[in-house]
């Protein structure tokens, strides 16, 4: 028998256009699993996650700019569709803020954290949180918000270079832009050249002291705060391998024993009252050992599952029980249990796992999604080393160079999305421009 409230379903909010988010699936695969009725608002085109047995219905998601009125009114549609309250799990930070702002007017069709409606947006916006830091003594790296392009350029001179330059509110940068959330500012001419598109990004700029990556360095804790602020599930893991190389997602994550992580992550989280699923992101400096804080991320991380204990708890199935006013049931951690992204690291997605490893999109009982997963991947790797080979053709012409593949294998409106890590699949690389990580960032 199931400990969740099946009677309860869940519905899964998702507007970031990436089809190959490996979160969503594993929401998806951890609520069907348990008994749940799962409700996915996404753009689920050419994604695995609408092969996955366990999606009851998908619906269609809000535009891609929807301010957050339009986000509510999408899931007023949802919510008269379903016909009984629901359990509401936002998937991306434009969802998790959308869904705070609105909460008393949602709170009639689902079911919901009681909390602060700003301070999810408080805490994704990165130059905000250089302050939240601040007043809860937990370290950050030096952060400067300049006014200007000069006073961009003299603020990476004075953290020093290269430094670590964000756009404060990341899920505002516009698709197919070539921004980045996050990038590496190597002079005071590309800092200038960044504060220059200010407007286009749409939101500020603000200019990071770099600390360095290394072995050990890249750590992140996901948890669930409940009503009463208690945090469970989850737990502190260690990031094993990243893509791109030491300033991406995690492709490779180990559930990893670390005192000052979680400690630093509970007061954080009780000091600010916040309720529901988080995700923080640590970076160790390599000469003080500090722990500082990156992001914090108001809803479940992209390699939530890792945390999946000897109860079968995760963070999403915290929330469902707690909301339904189920008792959570005590957890055993797994320390040592692995997680791997096998498209971003398949290497590592074949060698022997004593403790325990779960794959992001390939499972057993669900087979569908890994299968779609490969299909589709095969086809972007394709894609991306053509587009580098007609890209140096040009180069070397100085000629236009006719693109020789049909209309139908560029979509009109598809996603660029990651490629394979170097390493893992040597030759092939590249990001998406609407990249949801940081430097050292865990989605």
């Amino acid at each position: 028998m199931s400990l969740l409230d099946i009677r309860v379903p869940a519905v899964l909010l998702r507007i970031d256009r990436n089809p190959f988010h490996h979160g969503t699936l594993g929401a998806v695969r951890s609520l069907g699993r348990a008994g749940v009725e799962v409700h996915v608002v996404a753009d689920a085109t050419g994604s695995p996650v609408r092969r996955s047995r366990f999606v009851r219905q998908l619906h269609p998601p809000p535009a891609p700019d929807a301010s957050p009125a339009e986000i509510v009114a999408v899931l007023r549609r949802v919510a008269e569709r379903i016909a009984r309250p629901a359990v509401l799990i936002p998937m991306d930070d434009a969802s998790a803020i959308a869904v705070g702002r609105y909460r008393e007017d949602l709170a009639s069709a689902y079911l919901l954290p009681r909390q602060p409606g700003a301070l999810p947006e408080r805490v994704a916006d990165k130059a905000e949180l250089a302050a939240v830091c601040a007043a809860a003594g937990i370290p950050h790296p030096e952060t400067l918000v300049p006014d200007g392009a000069e006073q961009a350029a003299a603020a990476a001179w004075r953290l020093g270079l290269p430094v670590v330059a964000k756009w404060s509110r990341p899920w505002l940068v516009p698709a197919g832009s070539g921004l980045r959330s996050t990038a590496v500012v190597r002079s005071a001419r590309e800092a200038r050249e960044l504060f220059a598109r200010t407007e286009e990004a749409g939101s500020r700029l603000l200019l990071q002291e770099f600390l360095p990556p290394g072995p050990d360095r890249d750590w992140f804790f996901h948890g669930y705060a409940d009503r009463t602020g208690a945090v469970r599930a989850g737990g502190p893991g260690r990031k094993q391998r990243s893509w791109p190389r030491d300033a991406g997602l995690t492709a490779v994550g180990r559930w990893t024993p670390n005192d000052q992580v979680q400690a630093s992550a509970e007061r954080l989280v009780g000091e600010l009252g916040f309720r529901g699923i988080f995700d923080l992101d640590f970076r160790r400096c390599g000469s003080t050992g500090r722990y500082h804080l990156l992001d914090f991320n108001p809803r479940p991380g992209a390699q939530f599952r890792l945390f999946a204990d000897g109860t079968g708890l995760d963070v999403v199935r915290a929330q469902h029980l707690d909301l339904t006013r189920r008792p959570l049931p005590a957890g055993v951690p797994l320390s040592g249990r692995a997680f791997v992204v096998e498209n971003y690291a398949p290497l590592s997605a074949l060698r022997p796992a004593p403790r325990g490893r779960e794959l992001a999109w390939s499972a057993p009982d669900d087979r569908g999604p890994g299968l779609a997963m490969w299909a589709l991947w095969g086809r972007h790797v394709t894609d991306r080393l053509l587009d580098r080979l007609l890209d140096r053709l040009r180069r070397a012409t100085a000629a236009p160079v006719p693109d020789p593949r049909p209309a139908v294998v560029r979509q009109a409106g598809e996603p660029a999305v990651a490629a394979a890590p170097a390493g893992e699949l040597s030759g092939v690389s590249g990001l998406t421009d609407r990249s949801d990580d940081g430097t050292a960032g865990s989605r």
